[in-house]
């Protein structure tokens, strides 16, 4: 039999949001080409899967459908399908990644975000039928070869995300920026307890380390240099490294203002290029961009960079294990549009591969539901600031594609689909507890000093 394809073409207006920029975003403006047999497929999968699940579906103008009985309480979130046709067109051509790019391009629309990833995230594995399920390679696509996180692939990976501008994520984070999840004394959170529960979780990941009075502190991924400025107020000696020249640009200037320049070195340097030892090493949310190819490479750099009776205090998203090796295998939305060559570990491939390395892991800590609040408060900070996103020259389809990241993040953390962890990893054979070194005087900021 023979199948049509039709050809790529303009995406047609009438679902009530801008046109999409084809120079800026040419996989959101283009439908895709997709066989006449793969998108009805598709359309059958979408409908019977949706139709079991906890939402209201509503196809264009159509009347809202019903929600499945299994719904709980009024209102479940409600998808809204603006242009049906071409919202199963890009399923059936990529999955997934079909389906971010039909949100970015204004294609469906719902009243509640989250709500309705979270439902979605739920039941990822009932969404397709499991015969189907063999046949997830006609839909998934192969990583790029560009992402792969070589020394200069990992830098243009890392620049591409966190080099957007600084000024895009001073109006989402909180003032002390720090782009990781927070420690709340108290859930839900709210923003007045924001910068508080990020220096609670700053500090834990400290103490993890015993980083206190004369620590020779190496931190891989310095963010914009919060870390590095409390551990230099305790009194360690602090190398920072970092791939992002924006984020150093910053972290330089924010170190000065805290008065602990003489303490604190930033340098734009690979992981695999520190030479040293160091009594601890600091890494938060950093390995998931680091790529499964070089976990082996990530975990003896650690081993390699520890002094002896050091510790290694790691901050790591995570995902089942299962559900890591599908995705490993695959380009996702994500890795296309957020976080090129990144992945999340699980925890049986963080414990396997440190444990490879030479190093033990001595405290394991998971508090995924408070991911979920610090992505929430980012989510409503970067919501409520359409105007001054586009000020800085991002169009409304970023602004789709960033809440829609924001979003589908928040999503896995209440589904708990994913979790976050604070670990304490020691070389093999050490003890538990190793070496401490007093805590000392704790050095006071330009500003304490300024009272």
């Amino acid at each position: 039999m023979t199948v049509s394809v039709p050809p790529a073409q303009t995406v047609a207006p009438g679902t009530g949001h801008p046109p999409v920029d084809p120079e800026r975003w040419p996989d959101a403006a283009r439908l895709p080409r997709a066989s006449a047999l793969r998108t009805a497929l598709a359309r059958r999968v979408v409908e019977r899967a949706l139709a079991r699940l906890p939402l209201r579906i509503r196809n264009g103008s159509a009347p809202t459908a019903l929600p499945h009985p299994a719904a709980s309480g009024d209102g479940p979130p409600t998808l809204t399908l603006h242009d049906p046709a071409a919202f199963h067109r890009r399923v059936g051509a990529d999955g997934l990644i079909g389906f971010g790019e039909s949100y970015m391009a204004g294609e469906w629309d719902t009243d509640d975000l989250v709500g309705l990833l979270t439902v979605l995230a739920t039941h990822v594995d009932d969404l397709v039928p499991a015969p189907l399920r063999r046949l997830r390679g006609a839909w998934a696509h192969r990583r790029p070869d560009r992402d792969r996180n070589t020394l200069d692939g990992a830098r243009d990976n890392i620049q591409r995300h966190y080099d957007l501008s600084n000024e895009l994520f001073a109006l989402f984070l909180d003032p002390s920026m720090t782009y990781s999840s927070a420690v709340f004394d108290a859930l839900p959170a709210t923003p007045r307890t924001f910068p508080a529960a990020q220096h609670r979780k700053i500090d834990r990941l400290l103490d993890l380390a015993g980083v206190g009075w004369g620590t020779r502190l190496l931190e891989i991924g310095t963010g914009w240099g919060e870390l590095a400025v409390r551990a230099a107020s305790r009194g360690a000696d602090v190398l920072t490294v970092t791939l992002s020249e924006e984020q150093r640009e910053l972290a330089l200037r924010r170190i000065a203002d805290a008065g602990v320049t003489g303490r604190v070195a930033v340098e734009l340097r690979d992981y695999r290029q520190v030479e040293g030892r160091f009594d601890a090493v600091v890494s938060v949310e950093m390995i998931e961009a680091v790529g499964a190819e070089y976990w082996p490479a990530y975990f003896t750099a650690l081993r390699r960079l520890l002094a002896p009776g050091g510790s290694v205090a790691l901050q790591s998203i995570t995902m089942p294990h299962e559900r890591m090796l599908h995705t490993a295998r695959t380009h996702t939305w994500i890795s296309k549009y957020v976080f090129p060559g990144g992945l999340i570990p699980s925890p049986e491939a963080l414990a396997r591969e440190s444990a490879a390395a030479g190093l033990t892991i001595t405290h394991d800590t998971g508090f995924g539901d408070h991911y979920a609040e610090t992505l929430r408060l980012w989510r409503e900070r970067f919501v409520r600031e359409p105007e001054a996103v586009g000020a800085l020259g991002f169009d409304h389809v970023f602004r789709r594609m960033w809440e829609l990241y924001l979003a589908y993040s928040e999503a896995g953390f209440r589904s708990h689909y994913l979790d976050v962890r604070q670990l304490r990893l020691v070389a093999t054979g050490q003890d538990a507890e190793g070496p401490r070194r007093p805590a000392g005087p704790r050095l006071p900021s330009r500003t304490e000093e300024s009272r």
